[in-house]
């Protein structure tokens, strides 16, 4: 362990000149921490995985933040006014806001923030087909004129759930949404440091001078001040978990953000650690089909993985076997969440009968088709859930290619469309926190409209007609009635494996307060 920290530093030290390495700030300045994997894109909506989105709120900033009770808080902007019976909303931004390139935040960057994120992600695509114009009528503030009042506005400008809203320069935001952008200029508190990264071993960030908090309010979650106060935040690319777990014992790292429960024990005996469930909404399971190609383009085929899953078993992988830390018997949004419901769920409770299921895997048109089931290695998780989801199609008898690869080949694979024989792939097993699926707006693999549906790309009129529905519930008690609908159809015509869902916990060093809760971010953090 001492050995490999070393050689990376070493190497790290000898690509910086002098110059650099005098301004080093000293050790206490300095969070080291060890992320879920390495940071393969910077583009904040190129990509929904994880890392990215924590790189994209340490380097850019939101217009609005989400709270512990799941409201949007006013962040980059000051104030808004509603006019024209909800048709017609000016934000006024607030003032001091800076671009790491010095330039001052406009109006019409959030204008073209917004059209290069509603590109990519579902609730942007519903907010932009009920938005009649968006103008910047001067630098401070900008307009957005819809056709009809939308209740989710708000909710789609404060939107986390990956790709993240955030704020660019017009110059990069303007740019092709589909060409991940290689440049990382935003107006967060923290800056990126491309001269020092290290692929597979270390990313840098540095606070900016020029940032300036909100003045008002409490942090809370995403919202209320954010106040940077280590100078530097190095990211240490650990994939070996027992390694991760020597370097945050020993001091040679901060921060761990996600260690795999059955090393939570030798942590939590050592008195200089923490560990803290950060994320009280749990992460939920998906198991992903790709709808474009044979097996999984038949609802049929799809249907009988579902009936033929146990979430306990996937669950029992990740999370060990303390059923305090999973549950099983869950439906596509959190429990306890008011859009969580028991629609359709004895297709998931039913007992399972595997004989019988693989003689209907035939029925419903399975040919024997080499099935590509991605899976990520160097995440302890998903390796776990891609293992399970492994043996569960050998057993229905399907011909499996297990493609093992680390998370960031994942990534770049799973956006190909082209048949798995060319390169492309079936089925892949990943994990979503809560927040991210905690409603039919947010819930990325949920879209089912086809080219502009996430990873997967399903093709689901009837599911999507209720999507749309849901965005266009006058009040809470109609969204609940179609969010039980959305559950229905969604277990009838499975355009992913809905797993079960787990609690983690972060682990961090004693010395190290202020870390907030509901999503990975690194203002309001210190060293005590």
């Amino acid at each position: 362990m001492r050995r490999r920290s070393f050689l990376t530093g070493a190497l790290a030290a000898a690509a910086l000149p002098r110059s650099t390495l005098a301004q080093t700030p000293s050790r206490a300045n300095v969070l080291k921490y060890v992320p879920q994997a390495d940071l393969t894109v910077l583009d904040p909506i190129g990509t929904t995985a994880y890392v990215t989105r924590h790189h994209a709120l340490l380097v850019y900033d939101q217009l609005y933040g989400i709270d512990s009770q799941l409201k949007p808080q006013p962040q980059m902007v000051e104030g808004h006014t509603v006019e024209d019976d909800g048709k017609r909303w000016t934000f006024k931004l607030r003032d001091g806001l800076r671009f790491h390139d010095g330039e001052p935040v406009r109006g019409r960057d959030c204008i073209a923030s917004i059209k290069r994120w509603a590109a990519r992600d579902a609730l942007g695509q519903a907010l932009i087909v009920r938005i009649a114009e968006m103008t910047a009528p001067d630098d401070k503030s900008f307009v957005i004129r819809l056709h009809k009042p939308f209740g989710a506005l708000l909710d789609a400008l404060a939107k986390v759930g990956p790709p993240a809203l955030v704020v660019m320069p017009e110059r990069f935001a303007n740019t092709d949404p589909f060409k991940p952008i290689t440049e990382a200029i935003g107006s967060g508190p923290f800056k990126w440091v491309p001269g020092e990264r290290l692929v597979g071993a270390r990313a840098v960030y540095e606070r900016y001078d020029g940032y300036k908090p909100r003045e008002s309010g409490q942090p809370d979650w995403l919202s209320g001040p954010k106040v940077a106060h280590f100078d530097r935040v190095e990211w240490l690319i650990m994939p070996d978990p027992a390694t991760a777990s020597a370097a945050l014992q020993s001091g040679e790292a901060d921060w761990w953000e996600n260690p795999p429960n059955d090393l939570l024990p030798p942590l939590e005996r050592n008195r200089n650690v923490v560990t803290e469930q950060l994320n009280p909404l749990g992460i939920m399971g998906t198991g992903i089909f790709n709808c474009l190609h044979p097996p999984f383009d038949k609802p049929a085929v799809r249907r009988v993985v579902l009936e033929a899953m146990s979430q306990a078993d996937f669950m029992t992988s990740v999370a060990g076997t303390d059923q305090t830390m999973w549950r099983e018997g869950v439906g596509i949004f959190p429990p306890g969440t008011p859009m969580a419901s028991n629609a359709g769920l004895e297709v998931i409770t039913a007992k399972r009968d595997m004989p019988a299921l693989r003689e209907k895997l035939k029925q419903a048109g399975y040919q024997g088709e080499r099935v590509v089931l991605m899976s990520a290695s160097d995440q302890s998780s998903l390796a776990a859930i891609g293992e399970v989801g492994n043996d569960l199609l050998r057993q229905l008898g399907m011909n499996v290619d297990f493609a093992v690869s680390d998370w960031g080949t994942v990534v770049q694979r799973r956006g190909k469309k082209e048949p798995p024989a060319q390169g492309g792939w079936n089925m892949f097993h990943t994990t979503w926190t809560g927040l991210d699926v905690v409603n039919p707006a947010v819930m990325q693999p949920l879209r089912a409209n086809g080219a502009k549906a996430w990873f997967g790309w399903p093709d689901l009129p009837d599911l999507q007609r209720l999507q749309d529905a849901w965005l266009d519930a006058p009040d809470t008690e109609t969204q609940k009635r179609v969010a039980a609908d959305i559950q229905k159809v969604t277990l009838e015509q499975v355009p992913f494996l809905p797993t079960g869902q787990y609690f983690s916990k972060s682990a961090y060093r004693r010395n190290v307060t202020g870390i907030l809760k509901g999503q990975i971010v690194f203002w309001n953090a210190r060293r005590a």
